[in-house]
């Protein structure tokens, strides 16, 4: 799945309408293929992505569970190190 579109259930604060809009929006984007669609397909491509969004906003607010709510500063720090360890610059290599 698209790695740009990240967990939004659970956290603290709960998601916002924007974080669900912008998962949406990565959602169609990916299935669709385009990054900006056409002017002939923009109104198809803003539908999905408002459908989509109702969609994600609904189960969003109907899951439960047992768990406490995750700290969003935390979560976001974990997911910086994993990217800095996983890009993290090779050394060059030198031939002489």
């Amino acid at each position: 799945m698209c790695r740009n579109i990240k967990p939004l259930f659970n956290f603290d604060p709960p998601a916002s309408d924007a974080e669900v809009h912008d998962a949406a929006l990565q959602f169609v984007r990916k299935l669709s293929g385009f990054t900006s669609p056409s002017q002939r397909n923009r109104k198809s491509f803003e539908r999905a992505v408002t459908k989509v969004a109702a969609a994600a906003r609904e189960l969003l607010d109907t899951l439960e569970t047992t768990q406490p709510p995750k700290d969003r500063v935390e979560f976001e720090m974990k997911a910086r190190a994993r990217s800095e360890q996983r890009f993290a610059r090779q050394p060059a290599i030198v031939f002489e």
